[in-house]
């Protein structure tokens, strides 16, 4: 008795492995087969053993129409099967997408991260009042949180308020004001102190009895 042993370094190529080889030779079976109506009874059982193979695909807008997308993928666009869907194209497959824009920043505080320019470009629109200067100092006290995590232990607060004043393109001035930011060492206690919470919450949940 003789047995044709296949060796993987002999085969095809998988188009779309996750499907696994069973699945490729049944797709090139039906690509095979002359009558139109077996074609298009074994895609569609096809199909329906793809669906159950990528159960995670359900959640997937348009799930079927993914489904159909591959199986015309996997048989190299030669299935000739009445698809309830447009048959898509090699070429738009094989097309280059466009190229995307690089998130270009004009700040160059990049500590600050970008809600606070969103902050502040939200606090330009809002009228002049208290709420606006309690907005305003808000976003200062974050800056000044924000530069003490990357950057020192310790800041000047007139180094934030000319941050705030280029950031905002001169609109919010608050340099010669008298009024104090929160202590730095007020907000670095507060970070440890957030720290130490979530050290102690992931000991709790290592000890905790199953």
């Amino acid at each position: 008795m003789t047995f044709d042993l296949e060796y993987n370094s002999e085969r095809s190529k998988l188009i779309i492995p996750e499907y696994g080889r069973h699945i490729q030779k049944l797709v090139n079976h039906c690509v095979a087969l002359e009558d139109r109506e077996e074609r298009n009874t074994m895609a569609k059982a096809i199909i329906d053993v793809m669906g159950n193979l990528q159960p995670h695909l359900r959640d997937v807008p348009d799930f079927k129409h993914k489904l159909w997308d591959q199986l015309h993928i996997m048989s190299n666009f030669k299935l000739d099967v009445d698809s309830p869907y447009e048959t898509p194209s090699k070429e738009e497959l094989q097309e280059a997408p466009e190229r995307m824009a690089y998130p270009k920043s004009a700040s160059k505080y990049r500590f600050y991260g970008t809600n606070i320019q969103t902050m502040i470009d939200v606090a330009l629109t809002w009228e002049d009042g208290d709420m606006k200067e309690a907005l305003i100092f808000t976003i200062a006290n974050h800056m000044k949180k924000c530069y003490l995590n990357w950057n020192k232990d310790t800041v000047d607060d007139n180094v934030i308020f000319d941050h705030l004043y280029e950031l905002s393109d001169g609109k919010i001035d608050i340099r010669s004001i008298e009024e104090d930011l929160t202590d730095s060492k007020s907000l670095l206690r507060k970070r440890s102190t957030q720290g130490q919470h979530k050290s102690k919450g992931k000991a709790n949940t290592k000890y905790r009895k199953k």
